[in-house]
């Protein structure tokens, strides 16, 4: 076969250009229709009358849980969420009114942690180096303490009946987080839960049991059998406690 001259290889040159641009097109377009598809977790719920009401505050692992939590009680109580990631306590003191509403709540099953532990850079940079002196945790476990407290005070203003979650545990190598940073908090947040006497629910050692098996590798993430058994234990313990009401 004789080789392709200059002017045979521009033609194949050109379509070879071109199917790259079609692929790069098509994978931008299936990332801005992911971006833009409403996450189930935040869609709006029609309570059924006569089931009790229930809210999940949390972070993106509670977002993961949500929706396979509604489908394990569907039909024997209303699970809302807000429709947000609710990050921080220093975000939930500035937006835990507008997540309560004016409904009435019979359960709240609640839970603030992986994102106060999680390390900043200086000017506010997202999951900073630990190891960086310049950087540091969002809310240290002080803050962390008082800040629950004020969350907790709010939150028994409601009459619902109140469960900490406590926070699940941070694998080795995932960014901006220590291992072992999980348990510092949850023994913060046990102490303030103890003083209102609120039930505890200990998800962190169910998820310390069985880690490899349902989070994914150096992230504080779940795979979705990892959520689904999130969501069995978060449905029993709701149901457990709507029962005793």
């Amino acid at each position: 076969m004789k080789p392709l001259t200059h002017m045979a290889a521009r033609p194949l040159t050109l379509f070879l250009s071109l199917v790259c641009v079609a692929s790069v097109s098509v994978d931008a377009q299936e990332k801005s229709k992911a971006k833009d598809t409403p996450n189930p977790a935040f869609a709006e719920v029609e309570d059924v009358a006569g089931l009790s009401r229930i809210l999940l505050i949390g972070d993106s692992i509670s977002i993961g849980y949500t929706v396979p939590v509604r489908e394990a009680l569907k039909g024997k109580v209303n699970v809302h969420r807000p429709k947000a990631n609710c990050g921080p306590t220093s975000t939930a003191l500035k937006s835990i009114d507008a997540w309560l509403g004016d409904g009435k709540w019979d359960v709240i099953h609640f839970n603030w942690g992986l994102h106060d532990l999680k390390y900043m850079g200086p000017n506010g940079e997202n999951l900073g180096d630990p190891g960086d002196p310049k950087n540091h945790q969002q809310v240290p476990p002080d803050e962390y303490e008082k800040n629950l407290q004020q969350l907790v005070e709010r939150l028994r203003m409601t009459g619902a009946k109140l469960i900490w979650r406590n926070t699940t545990p941070v694998p080795a190598g995932a960014s901006g987080r220590i291992v072992g940073d999980s348990q510092k908090y949850n023994t913060v947040a046990a102490k303030v839960m103890k003083q209102h006497g609120i039930e505890v629910h200990d998800l962190c050692s169910f998820v310390v049991a069985r880690q490899d098996q349902i989070m994914l590798p150096a992230d504080v993430h779940f795979t979705k059998e990892g959520y689904d058994a999130l969501a069995q234990e978060v449905a029993a313990v709701i149901l457990k406690a709507v029962e005793k009401e």
